[in-house]
């Protein structure tokens, strides 16, 4: 690995430091856009539970409403059972706002990494191919410098299509699970207010 690094030169370590936030930015969505962390099947028992009630505890209200995801869409439902259906969905959808904010948090910044790696290798070919032709001389060259200078420029390359392509598959991933998320929460919401509508005098 560290010969690698060697015959890539100093310019690998911008697409190295890339790969790190990648990697960082893929396992940090991993973890969030979870199906437990938004559409807990307990949190949707216990907002139909409370739903169901004539006078919700407030202590299980605030239980529910500091939950992410379905929670805090339930929690605002169900404080505002008594109000008309316009104020709840007003509020449904401002609530959607922010859960669609933090479904897609930080996948611009995948997009980022998936955009500039390639440049960055194009950077790394563009040294290797100064560093070929600054060691050539018309009376004979030193292979070992051309080798060097092409080295670079190929690991450059390869390094930053590589990294691109592992980024930019995450980053479909993601948009594509963010909004199946999404869809699934609203068809929730929408299903507790239906609740809401029938169960409320």
């Amino acid at each position: 690995m560290l010969a690698i690094l060697h015959a890539a030169g100093w310019p690998i370590w911008f697409l190295i430091a890339t790969s790190i936030i990648g990697l960082a930015l893929i396992i940090e969505r991993l973890i969030s856009l979870r199906d437990s962390r938004y559409l807990n099947p307990k949190q949707i028992d216990d907002a139909f539970e409370l739903a169901a009630l004539a006078t919700p505890p407030a202590h299980r209200l605030r239980e529910l409403e500091v939950e992410q995801g379905f929670g805090r869409l339930a929690a605002t439902l169900i404080s505002l059972r008594n109000q008309p259906e316009t104020i709840r969905h007003q509020a449904t959808e401002e609530q959607g706002r922010s859960l669609a904010f933090m479904l897609h948090r930080y996948l611009p910044a995948l997009a980022t990494v998936a955009v500039i790696a390639p440049l960055l290798g194009l950077f790394g070919t563009v040294v290797g191919m100064i560093e070929l032709f600054g060691s050539y001389q018309p009376q004979g060259s030193d292979p070992s410098q051309l080798a060097r200078g092409i080295s670079i420029a190929l690991y450059n390359t390869g390094f930053g299509i590589l990294i691109a392509i592992v980024a930019l598959i995450a980053h479909r991933y993601f948009s594509s699970r963010a909004d199946y998320l999404l869809h699934r929460l609203e068809l929730e919401a929408s299903r507790l207010n239906r609740f809401l509508s029938s169960v409320t005098p």
